[in-house]
């Protein structure tokens, strides 16, 4: 297992969850994923892509939701768990993500090369 693989793994685990309002897609827009993740996400076409930033949106969210939601990136797991990314609606995790955590998710988004998802 790659070094990425790794830290991907051992941050996800770290990440709180929490229920979002049903049928909001607020936080799915276009985000940036390193190429690590992107390899765990399910291809799709330039078209696809091309058409979701059209729409400011993501390629994987569906009708009902993100359709790759068990592999998602960080950035979108972090949203709604920390202060700097907090959900518009006010949704939250009961424990909000710890600040290390926080800052090691950000740090690993410096370290890697992010690409557009």
């Amino acid at each position: 297992m790659t070094d990425h693989r790794q830290t991907i793994r051992f941050l996800r685990q770290r990440i709180p969850s929490f229920e979002c309002l049903p049928g909001c897609h607020d936080c799915c827009g276009p985000v940036m994923a390193s190429s690590t993740e992107l390899a765990y996400l399910p291809e799709r076409s330039e078209a696809e892509h091309e058409a979701a930033l059209r729409e400011l949106s993501c390629p994987h969210l569906g009708e009902h939701g993100c359709q790759a939601y068990a592999e998602r990136p960080l950035i979108c797991r972090l949203f709604g768990t920390t202060q700097r990314l907090a959900c518009p609606h006010g949704r939250r995790p009961a424990t909000m993500v710890a600040p290390e955590v926080e800052e090691a998710v950000f740090h690993y988004f410096r370290q890697s090369r992010q690409v557009l998802v």
